[in-house]
């Protein structure tokens, strides 16, 4: 395994002493903080592939942290937290979090759910990395695919809004996007959408999807808490339910 540093966030030391035994049982190194400065301290002195980050931090708020984070960095995010409560669920997703799981939880679940965030995120650089940069491709046409008054640039990883302007999509937003484009107005169920976003690589306890999809709505929907364009299709998945339409 590459070394890779998990920063555990948490201010309740059992829960630290857990997290961290278990993380290092399986060959990461860790940090640990209990207050959003020194987390920000050993950020900036170390190199962090990953954060666990525990939203009440006594006097910290660990949304605002997170944000904070999201300023500078794109490191994924996981949130730990004792509420189940669907508000601080999506504020979490809205401020750049890649996954939220809530207390109690299994060790096996979020070693699980750590593992599925970085392999997300190794095939999201990849693909960056494998991007046409430069004057590579220049004379080549790119394909342009066009829903619900916004235009996708699939081979540029763009997305450009109703009124022109561009959305700030990730690369695991752009990603996700692009296979509801692909199969407009067809049911997929969550395990085939994890299939056609990871391969086979990915955990069955992995259910990050129902995150992916509630981030990416926010981002495309005209009324995201009446989503039109991605409906859920309850007990099996999700439905892209605009026309699309490709030219290049």
């Amino acid at each position: 395994m590459v070394d890779q540093t998990v920063l555990i966030v948490e201010d309740d030391p059992k829960i630290s002493f857990l997290l961290r035994n278990m993380l290092e049982a399986e060959g990461f190194k860790t940090l640990e903080a209990d207050t959003a400065r020194d987390a920000l301290s050993l950020m900036r002195s170390h190199n962090v592939t990953l954060v666990t980050l525990d939203i009440h931090l006594g006097k910290d708020n660990g949304l605002e942290f997170a944000r904070e984070i999201r300023r500078t960095s794109q490191v994924p995010i996981i949130m730990l937290t004792g509420k189940a409560d669907v508000i601080d669920r999506v504020v979490g997703l809205e401020v750049g979090a890649d996954d939220y799981i809530t207390k109690p939880f299994h060790v096996r679940e979020v070693l699980a759910r750590i593992e599925a965030v970085l392999r997300r995120t190794q095939a999201s650089v990849q693909a960056e990395l494998s991007a046409p940069t430069g004057d590579e491709g220049a004379n080549e046409q790119s394909i342009e695919l066009t829903f619900d008054g916004m235009v996708a640039r699939v081979d540029h990883f763009e997305l450009v809004g109703r009124a022109g302007e561009p959305v700030d999509l990730t690369s695991g937003d752009f990603k996700l996007l692009g296979v509801f484009l692909q199969n407009p107005k067809r049911v997929l169920s969550r395990d085939r959408l994890m299939n056609l976003l990871n391969g086979v690589d990915w955990s069955p306890l992995d259910r990050t999807i129902d995150n992916q999809v509630a981030r990416l709505r926010r981002k495309i929907e005209r009324n995201p808490s009446a989503p039109m364009l991605i409906k859920t299709v309850r007990g099996v998945g999700y439905v892209f339910a605009a026309d699309v339409l490709s030219a290049l």
